[in-house]
């Protein structure tokens, strides 16, 4: 058995002179603060790692626009957003049979063309907006700024237009027309967005302005002039339905009629523009940014959000045709919303037998540039959709090259500054020969072969939209296995200390190689000496290349990092040869933990997305754990009855809805419970002596108690607490505003509550008790609902663990007892601390479950749960969003802050090195940290981008996050005093 525990070292290890003792000491001390330092600056370095691999803009500027060489078909176009309006509610009848657009249903079955506009997530309405007009996918680096704001210029079917005149909400048109000199706009103000209305009025407000712009230009010479030129563009913002959509849900009666209203816009405005210009030279275009959910939101990849309707007819737009099976003009495409290809048309959509063109989003921005012969904006990666447009075949093939062009000359772009800035150049290979292929095409043309010249623009199209996704991610590989490289070596570098300071490894293995000095000294500078050669030329690289300054810090930080490591080369040599002689049951037993270490951290992982998995964990360890304790202890006692208990009851709350309800009646029985329980561990604390397995925890002795009425005092607070909860709640719902000296109570009760467990007792269950104690009054001011009875059963839960942990101790001091041999004195550290041992890798992974368990036990942080505003209203009213947020992150902190106390009071009551624990959950956090860095999304929803994220960030913070908490808890923890088991060791205490 002893030789399971070997790889940590249980054995002792060649006693160190006393001299050196303070020397060693001192050095630990400055080498770990010093190592603290170092994780903090690394994880912030490498937490903006995600911004250079993931969120870095596909905008590239340089370019210069294609100019079409094919005559324009249409001298103005008119495009229509209805923002929010859904494919199915659009195309399928009401219940009385009815269709709600009749007038584009006219034009789908008489004059032009439709079909389904794919959106990607995230289906918001500046993205989609953006995607329609400028041709490309929101640019990722928008979440760091801010969807409402432009984070970069870019071009847009408006800015090469000869005028734009553009109307409607003031979210979404002075985005593309505020800083457009060409253009003429107007939005309505905010207040006109109110969803306690019917929304459609908006509509018929961007409707009315633009009808007012036509008849000005009866009496306005230059006005008319310029409505008389071609290349025009109109854009009608028609926000009714989204807005009507939230306020009212999709499948409201408002929302519907706006589907009507809308199409009573589009058929006003058809009438309006050929009784004004007479001529047939007018595209039309009616689509929608994104969709709606069914309950009124919208913003991820569903099909209710995705499927957006599209309609074109006019100038230069092909008439309907029957489906032909023969015919498929969407095929060869990759729909970005995922969606399967020739999926059949509802029937009760009535258009099962007109031909249906999907397109992705994006398409329509060149369709839209094509059909007014103006150049594609220079970004676009939309491809044109012949199944809409209506040129002959000279001058489609035109159009399609055009498209092509545009397509190719960002990615020559890009390709051009990679090279110019890159030592080593990887071009993109099936582009190599992109100008034969040119020249190919323009030969086809000339010999008037179209389907050929169409078939291999369309070809060379879709490898540049390939190659600007090469070179996109050209340097993903490097900087994400850098990065990589840069957690493992933190990692190992963790272990390694860790051997080296808090085990009895050094001591075993030095025992068995006697030390080289002077050569080991010579190696290390040898490899230090190679570590800043290559920190050196890798600088030097990334400067000639022009790399980004976070480059730099990247390569730096992961080279500091492996040649620290390597410096130790001749400690890890040893390592391995004492590893090699030991039994196989100790490697075994290593590689079982490292496993089962593993399992736990997945599973925190996929608990970030998964509550549910708590529950099943608890639910679990609520049978092993007593199940083990019955084995081992006497059936008599009832520790493993109260651990079974406390863990079923703690796995109750990962079930609950983040949305906490009110539930005040609620809170005032948690707070009964917390004084019962404080009770209950009060009479425990003095009615234990005699039973082993209660004797570390509990330090009451004989002497007379520093403050006897301590207790009932922090008694009274948690009452008084229980009955400020309704006083407060009824006053404020009767009053609308909280009364001053409620305000005044429940802010002394809070504050004074958590001062007192700092003149509580020292014993382990005195002291944890009264924080238990002093937290809960402010806990209680701050709940709402069952988060309250979850600080109760946290609180078991850490005791049942602290028990547990106890219980083992006592097994093992017994079994050592029946040994003959006494190790007392090899297996401890200068401070009395014993040496970490690998079973005790067990501490650190409870932590980070319990840890979790408080995290995401009600909710998390981006949860609703946790930012209930109602949680702070019985200590203030009046808006205060600082003092707010900063008491909904105290209320937060709390259930931590019990979790680490449990902690503390477990290496105390273990005599293990607190510190050395910490580096052990440093270490299981960045293995998650890890994962969660692989799990960064750059497309989907904003909340499922903004989680992925936030997921990682949360991880990367833990290093400091924890740290901050242990050093607050240690106010609380440092006085705690353990008992020993045997008078004769009481000098170990």
């Amino acid at each position: 058995m002893r030789s399971a525990d070997g790889i940590l070292g249980t054995r002792a290890g060649a006693g160190r002179v006393a001299a050196d003792v303070a020397r060693r000491r001192k050095w630990l001390k400055r080498r770990e603060t010093w190592l603290v330092i170092l994780g903090v600056i690394l994880h912030a370095v490498y937490m903006l790692s995600i911004f250079d691999i993931y969120f870095k803009t596909p905008i590239v500027h340089g370019m210069d626009p294609v100019q079409p060489r094919f005559t324009a078909p249409a001298k103005r176009l008119v495009l229509l957003v209805a923002d929010g309006l859904r494919a199915d509610k659009f195309f399928e009848p009401d219940v009385e049979g009815n269709y709600r657009a009749p007038f584009l249903r006219s034009v789908i079955r008489n004059q032009g063309r439709w079909g389904v506009s794919h959106a990607r997530p995230p289906t918001e309405s500046r993205p989609g907006h953006v995607a329609i007009i400028a041709g490309f996918y929101e640019d990722p680096s928008a979440v760091t700024k801010g969807w409402k704001a432009n984070p970069v210029e870019f071009d847009s079917v408006f800015n090469q237009s000869r005028h734009t005149f553009s109307y409607g909400s003031p979210d979404i048109v002075p985005i593309f027309c505020s800083a457009l000199p060409h253009s003429t706009w107007k939005s309505y103000p905010h207040e006109f967005e109110d969803f306690a209305t019917d929304a459609s009025f908006l509509d018929e407000w961007s409707f009315d302005q633009f009808q007012s712009l036509l008849n000005r230009s009866n009496e306005d010479p230059k006005l008319k002039e310029l409505l008389l030129q071609d290349k025009l563009v109109i854009f009608l913002h028609l926000l009714g339905c989204d807005s009507n959509g939230h306020a009212h849900r999709p499948f409201s009666s408002i929302y519907l009629n706006n589907v009507k209203v809308v199409d009573r816009i589009a058929e006003r405005m058809y009438a309006l523009l050929e009784d004004y210009y007479k001529d047939n030279r007018t595209a039309y275009i009616f689509t929608a940014d994104h969709g709606m959910s069914d309950k009124g939101s919208h913003g991820d990849g569903h099909p209710t959000n995705t499927d957006t309707p599209l309609v074109a007819w006019g100038a230069g737009v092909k008439y309907p045709r029957p489906v032909s099976e023969s015919t498929h003009s969407d095929h060869g495409l990759r729909f970005v919303d995922e969606h399967e290809h020739d999926t059949p048309t509802p029937v009760e959509w009535g258009l099962s037998g007109i031909e249906r063109v999907d397109v992705n989003q994006a398409d329509i921005a060149p369709l839209m540039s094509t059909l007014v012969g103006i150049p594609c904006p220079v970004n676009s990666v939309g491809n044109l959709p012949l199944g809409y447009i209506s040129m002959i075949k000279a001058e489609e093939v035109e159009a399609v090259l055009a498209n092509t062009k545009q397509i190719l000359s960002q990615f020559l772009r890009k390709s051009q500054m990679k090279q110019s800035s890159s030592l080593y150049f990887k071009p993109f290979g099936p582009l190599a020969n992109h100008s034969a292929l040119l020249e190919q095409i323009e030969s086809l043309i000339s010999i008037k072969d179209y389907e050929a010249a169409v078939k291999l623009s369309e070809d060379l199209r879709s490898l540049a939209l390939q190659g600007l996704h090469y070179f996109q991610t050209y340097d993903w590989l490097m900087l994400m296995t850098m990065i990589t490289l840069g957690y493992i070596g933190w990692m190992l570098y963790i272990i390694l200390h860790v051997l080296q300071s808090y085990t009895s490894l050094a001591r075993d293995i030095m025992k068995m190689q006697p030390a080289v000095p002077q050569k080991h000294t010579s190696g290390k500078k040898t490899v230090y000496l190679l570590g800043f050669l290559v920190m050196g030329i890798t600088s030097l690289l990334l400067i000639v290349e022009h790399s980004p300054p976070l480059y730099h810090s990247y390569i730096a930080m992961t080279v500091f990092l492996w040649t620290n490591i390597l410096g130790e080369y001749r400690f890890i040599q040893l390592i391995w040869r004492y590893l090699s002689e030991r039994k196989s049951r100790t490697v075994t037993t290593l590689i079982a933990v490292f496993c089962v270490s593993i399992v736990v951290l997945e599973l925190l992982v996929h608990s970030f997305t998964e509550r549910k998995l708590y529950t099943w964990c608890f639910l679990t360890v609520g049978i092993v754990a007593p199940v083990y304790l019955f084995n081992k202890i006497p059936w008599r006692s009832w520790i493993p009855v109260f651990v079974c208990a406390t863990c079923w009851c703690l796995s109750v709350f990962t079930l609950m809805p983040a949305e906490i309800p009110d539930n005040t009646e609620l809170v005032i029985t948690s707070g009964v419970l917390i004084v019962i329980m404080g009770a209950a561990a009060r009479w425990l604390d003095f009615h234990s002596e005699g039973n082993k397995y209660w004797m570390n925890i509990c330090f009451h002795g004989k002497e007379k108690l520093k403050f006897p009425m301590l207790f009932y005092i922090q008694a009274l607070f948690v009452g008084l607490s229980s009955i400020m909860v309704p006083l407060s709640t009824s006053h404020r719902t009767e009053k609308q505003e909280l009364h001053t000296w409620h305000q005044l109570i429940n802010w002394l009760i809070a504050g004074f509550s958590m001062i007192l467990p700092l003149f509580s007792e020292n014993g382990l269950l005195s002291r944890l008790t009264s924080i238990f104690l002093g937290f809960a009054p402010t806990f209680l001011l701050l709940s709402i609902g069952y988060e309250a009875l979850f600080y109760g059963a946290l609180s078991l839960v850490l005791m049942s663990w602290i028990i547990f942990e106890n219980t083992l101790l006592q097994l093992t001091k017994a079994k050592k007892m029946s040994s003959a041999t006494n190790m007392d004195a090899n297996t401890k550290l200068e401070n009395g601390d014993r040496f970490l041992q690998l079973s005790d890798m067990r501490i650190p992974l409870t932590f980070m479950v319990l840890f979790n368990v408080a995290f995401f036990g009600t909710g998390n942080f981006a949860s609703i749960a946790s930012f209930e505003i109602s949680s702070v209203y019985r200590f203030i009213t009046v808006f205060s969003p600082f003092l707010m947020a900063a008491l909904l992150i105290f209320k937060l902190f709390i259930p931590f802050m019990l979790v680490i106390c449990a902690f503390s009071a477990i290496t105390k009551l273990l005599r293990i090195p607190r510190l050395g624990c910490y580096f052990l959950v440093i270490l299981c956090s960045d293995v998650m940290t890890i994962h969660f860095f692989f799990l960064v999304r750059n497309t989907g929803s904003w909340m499922e981008i903004g989680n992925s994220i936030s997921h990682f960030g949360i991880m990367s913070a833990q290093v400091v996050f924890v740290l901050l908490l242990f050093a607050i808890t240690n106010i609380y923890t440092r006085g705690i005093q353990v008992r020993t088991g045997r008078p004769s060791s009481q000098k170990e205490v």
